[in-house]
């Protein structure tokens, strides 16, 4: 067991250092983007399926609380987290429409949607990012392997070497830590 142990840390930690590698300049892009639209009151919106939508709500909590420091609370929301109407627009229309039809009643020009998908193709997330881009939203995706579908539309695309969805969502977690610390540096 103790070798099993010992493999995936090392797995973790081979990827992370590759998503590093592949994906410098994009964090130092996400940072900045995240910081202008702050410093001009606008919002972050984040979405994801299942693993991606706890790190969505994860994501959106560092930004309104606080992730190293004390300062003022930045306008982030997961998209994720209202299951009446999540629930309600998956029956009514379709779970395809989930997050673009929030994006359309609740962002506006200058705000910011990052889609987090660790396959980059999951078709609710791609919907919100059209849906945002048609509203004049920066976009940023977070995803794995070779970024599928949703890589392909954002401003700024993170996509992690792996197909493993555990070592994927590992290294997304680690990434939007360090987008976090070096956006809230700004506040």
């Amino acid at each position: 067991m103790k070798k099993n142990i010992v493999r995936l840390f090392q797995e973790s930690i081979h990827i992370k250092e590759e998503a590093l590698q592949a994906n410098l300049e994009s964090i130092e892009n996400g940072v900045a983007m995240i910081k202008q639209a702050f410093e001009k009151g606008h919002r972050l919106f984040l979405f994801g399926n299942g693993g991606s939508a706890a790190d969505s709500q994860h994501i959106a909590a560092e930004f309104i609380g606080r992730f190293q420091k004390e300062r003022k609370s930045l306008p982030a929301i997961a998209l994720t987290t209202d299951t009446s109407i999540i629930t309600a627009l998956g029956n009514d229309y379709s779970f395809d429409i989930i997050f673009s039809r929030q994006l359309e009643g609740l962002a506006s020009t200058g705000d910011i949607a990052w889609g987090l998908s660790t396959s980059g193709n999951s078709s609710n997330v791609i919907e919100g990012i059209k849906t945002a881009k048609r509203l004049g939203l920066a976009t940023v995706s977070f995803t794995g392997g070779d970024g599928g579908d949703l890589a392909k539309l954002t401003d700024v695309s993170i996509k992690v070497p792996s197909k493993v969805t555990a070592r994927v969502q590992e290294a997304h977690i680690c990434m939007a830590h360090i987008i976090c610390d070096l956006v809230e540096s700004f506040f």
